[in-house]
């Protein structure tokens, strides 16, 4: 029996590892880069061995030093959980050769299927050799890794070699290996997909299926489960070619089989030997624990010979430190409060966490499970409609309308969800009376006799900033109470304030943290009486949009080039996802102040492009 783990992982996934162990009596051990040294999954674990260092390539890639802290102490096996080493052969043969066990498939599945190329080929599939004009669109792929990294779309074959360059240097520095291929592209296709579980003695469970289909740059935001939509026989043929790809590598423990559907066909991707991020979903539709399975299976014991039934449905959304509005950049700093009320939520963020530039910028998954899909659409929108998520820049609003779009609803969404209504999900539409709830509340908060003086008093005026946009508002103390443009004022405290609008008595529950104010859901930010002066940058200043790390610049691009407008000039990786700054205009390269491998500050200037004139 195995009596403590050491998971050889971070975040969100570390932290729902530790919580089953801990159900099982399981004693856990956590690992931490120097970035991570405060980090939740480094708190909750019942010990923690530092891995020194903050890129993944020195910590949490660093298999020796992991299998070094297991061993040091005390730890009888290893959970990898997802990403990082969770798909390296070696890392598992490592373990084992340790005395360890290794809470997932056998190195041997795992090399079978790491490379996409190979898992093709055991299914009977060649990727393209040869691209023309007539298979366009395709797909370049890198043969190992996932989430998205290595991985692009072209429509031109013009764009062909660019894109497989750019392909190759982004797997090398992602998963240590450059190796891409090629296939179709399926248009308006779905993403779905097989959970399997196996054990030892021969059984294997094709746990339903999963949508993942509204995805940002190859990563999935929204899954569910079961997917909707599929007609019994296609249900059939997916499980079917699941456990027939499960079998192919002898395969045991937990794992997903990948696949895009478009009509009535399937078109096999992958197998992911792993644990996957939307495996929430599944565990609520089936009423089990894969985690907790996963370490059954590691033990030696055998499952049922079939798995439980399936009731209702799960809906789960990634919560992103990220703005899609600005191209999904992602953000950093205090997360000053997270909480999701009514759904379960797994994390590796508590409250005064702060979120750094070293990892994927995920701060939660929420997950809904309800009789049918509609009802399980209605609690999570509802769920993050009223979270509150005082920190940096979110997707929240964007996962609430994409619950609530009928396209989602009617449930003929496809990959190309984002890409077709991106603009809309993105619009702002923030609460008119946000800013005056905010600045009664700071008066109230303010005012040295602890209320409203019985006194009238000239109109108080404060200015916020609001979705990009300054808001100034107005009110002022009388005999009789507070008055406000557009409002009566019921109540006002620091912490909630009460506003009659055209005969409606509205709640707005009020949070401050520094000068960033939080009322509901909208985040403000308070300007100073006075304006000041500000930094002024030359016309075409390129700056950084978030703080990362300069991976590549442009072949060429010095001090004097020309460069054409839109055209590429430097690229930044933060938070596991590479961005393009482009020229703003057709002109001259005047200043040049990025290098290869700089850490850069979000707002840094980066160049200078002159307009030609």
């Amino acid at each position: 029996m195995i009596t403590s783990v050491l998971v050889a992982n971070r975040g969100e996934i570390a932290c729902r590892i530790v919580r089953t162990c801990r159900d099982l009596g399981i004693r856990t051990v956590a690992v931490h880069s120097d970035a991570d040294e405060n980090a939740l999954h480094a708190r909750v674990a019942d010990a923690a061995v530092r891995l020194p260092g903050a890129a993944p390539a020195d910590t949490y890639l660093r298999g020796d030093l992991i299998v070094e802290a297991a061993l040091a102490s005390g730890a009888d096996a290893v959970h990898p959980g997802y990403g990082f080493l969770s798909e390296n052969a070696d890392f598992a043969r490592a373990v084992r050769a340790a005395g360890l066990l290794w809470i997932g498939p056998p190195p041997e599945a795992i090399e079978a299927m790491a490379s996409k190329t190979r898992a093709k080929k055991l299914m009977g599939l060649e990727p393209l050799t040869s691209v023309t004009e007539a298979d366009l669109p395709v797909l370049v792929k890198a043969a190992a890794g996932g989430g998205g990294r290595g991985m692009r779309i072209v429509r031109s074959l013009a764009d062909l070699d660019p894109e497989l360059t750019a392909a190759r240097a982004e797997a090398r520095g992602a998963f240590g290996d450059d190796e891409v291929f090629i296939e179709p592209y399926v248009e308006g296709g779905r993403h779905v997909e097989v959970q399997i579980l196996a054990d030892t003695h021969g059984t294997v469970w094709a746990l339903g299926t999963r949508d993942c289909s509204l995805q940002r740059r190859h990563q999935k935001v929204v899954e569910e489960a079961p997917a909707p939509g599929l007609t019994p026989e296609l249900e059939e043929s997916l499980r079917s070619m699941a456990v027939r790809a499960a079998r192919a590598v002898d395969y045991a423990g937990a794992g997903t089989v990948e696949f895009l559907v478009a009509g009535d066909r399937a078109h096999f991707l992958e197998m992911n030997t792993r644990l996957q991020v939307e495996h929430p979903v599944t565990e609520a539709v089936f009423g089990i624990d894969l985690v907790a399975l996963q370490i059954r299976v590691a033990e030696g014991a055998a499952l049922d010979d079939e798995p439980p039934r399936a009731r209702g449905h799960a809906i789960e959304a990634r919560l992103y430190a990220e703005d899609p509005s600005r191209d999904w950049a992602p953000q950093t700093g205090t997360l000053h409060r997270l909480a999701v009320p009514g759904v379960r939520l797994d994390t590796g963020y508590t409250d005064g966490d702060t979120i750094g530039v070293h990892y994927d910028p995920m701060l939660a998954k929420a997950v809904a499970h309800a009789p049918t899909r509609a009802e399980a659409i209605r609690k999570l929108a509802g769920a993050l409609e009223r979270a509150e998520i005082h920190g940096p820049v979110t997707n929240r609003d964007l996962l609430v309308r994409s619950l609530r779009h009928e396209e989602f609803a009617a449930a003929r969404m496809d990959t190309g969800f984002y890409e077709r209504h991106l603009a809309v999900l993105t619009e702002s539409a923030p609460d008119p009376y946000a800013p005056l709830a905010a600045a009664l509340a700071d008066a109230h908060g303010r005012s040295r006799f602890g209320g409203w003086r019985n006194l009238p008093s000239q109109p108080q005026t404060k200015r916020y900033v609001m979705a990009g946009e300054e808001h100034e508002v107005h009110y002022r103390h009388t005999r009789g109470g507070l008055e406000a443009d557009g409002a009566r004022v019921v109540h006002a405290d620091a912490h909630l304030v009460v506003l009659e609008v055209d005969g409606v008595r509205r709640r707005f529950p009020v949070a401050r943290h520094g000068d960033e104010v939080y009322v509901g859901s909208t985040a403000l930010t308070a300007l100073p009486r006075f304006h000041e002066p500000t930094a002024a940058h030359a016309p075409g200043s390129l700056l950084a949009p978030m703080p990362g790390t300069v991976v590549r610049i442009a072949e060429g691009l010095t001090v004097g080039a020309t460069v054409q407008a839109g055209k590429p000039l430097l690229w930044l990786e933060a938070m596991k996802m590479e961005h393009k700054i482009t020229a703003p205009a057709t002109g001259t390269v005047t200043a040049l102040h990025a290098a290869l491998g700089q850490q850069v500050e979000v707002g840094a200037l980066l160049a200078v492009v002159q307009t030609a004139e």
